[in-house]
């Protein structure tokens, strides 16, 4: 198979699609649903990606260094993160309502969720010299219910504020392990560095296998990752806490709708629902 003329496979193996941001969304949904995963260069601009610097850096310069690794954590040791991306950051709020971003999740998710998705994680990365490989890992391991290959049940993306270089630190996928059934091991001519310039955004489906990769250079590796999941799914990060009512009533209504602030059938009834009426 092949989109925009950069074939899936290399000989055996499959590769990590890399496509433009002009290219037909059907052709991005086409490669992503047979990779699991996929890079769209040049999606947000140096301005940006200043926005996003300059209103993280209070919460990132006070972040905890995880310096003393323990190889049985699963955030290695010399990273640190932050989440509650959408009340710290305009900037962040408007990635989270990226119209491609949408139109994949509108492609992946509906098909499982007819009444939409909802923001299932928000988070500033940043990998450091000297951090190890992160275990490899799906996003949608929490949901045990479902046998292998699971439904999709999570869209997630990775924004690179920083280059994304194999010795810095670079998301490592297994493309194609979204299809895998039971509880096959990535082999490790498998895992690719997904490298990527600033302003180009990784994205992967709920059952590929990926994890950060370690960082042997000099520099700090910096990304933000958002994650979507179907709206009757509980969210990883507690968007509700992290984002309460009285900061919420201040979001636009469309951002505040896709973190949960609005029913799902039955499902999330409160006094402070934007959505008065069930939609069935």
């Amino acid at each position: 198979m092949v989109f925009s003329g950069k074939q899936i496979r290399k000989g055996c193996l499959m590769v990590i699609p890399r496509l433009g941001k002009e290219t037909d969304p059907a052709i991005m949904a086409e490669a992503l649903a047979e990779a699991g995963c996929l890079v769209v260069t040049d999606l947000f601009d140096a301005n940006e990606r200043a926005f996003v610097r300059q209103e993280l850096a209070p919460s990132l310069e006070t972040a905890r260094v995880i310096v003393d690794d323990d190889p049985t954590q699963f955030y290695p040791g010399q990273t640190r993160r932050t989440s509650a991306l959408v009340v710290r950051s305009p900037a962040v709020g408007k990635l989270v309502l990226d119209e491609q971003t949408l139109g994949l999740c509108d492609h992946f998710l509906t098909p499982n969720g007819e009444f939409g998705y909802q923001l299932h994680v928000s988070a500033a990365l940043e990998v450091g010299p000297g951090a190890r490989r992160q275990v490899l890992h799906r996003e949608h391991d929490s949901f045990t219910f479902f046998e292998h290959p699971r439904p999709n049940l999570i869209v997630a993306s990775m924004w690179a504020v920083s280059d994304f270089r194999a010795d810095n630190g670079a998301t490592l996928v297994v493309p194609g392990s979204h299809k895998w059934v039971g509880d096959r091991e990535a082999k490790e001519e498998e895992v690719i560095a997904a490298e990527m310039p600033a302003g180009s955004v990784l994205y992967w489906l709920g059952g590929t296998l990926h994890g950060a990769g370690a960082n042997i250079s000099t520099d700090w590796r910096y990304g933000v990752i958002l994650t979507y999941s179907l709206g009757w799914l509980r969210q990883e990060e507690n968007q509700y806490l992290d984002v309460p009512a009285e900061a919420a009533a201040k979001l636009p209504s469309k951002l505040r709708d896709i973190i949960g602030y609005k029913m799902y059938r039955a499902l999330g009834y409160s006094m402070n629902t934007t959505v008065g009426k069930r939609p069935d």
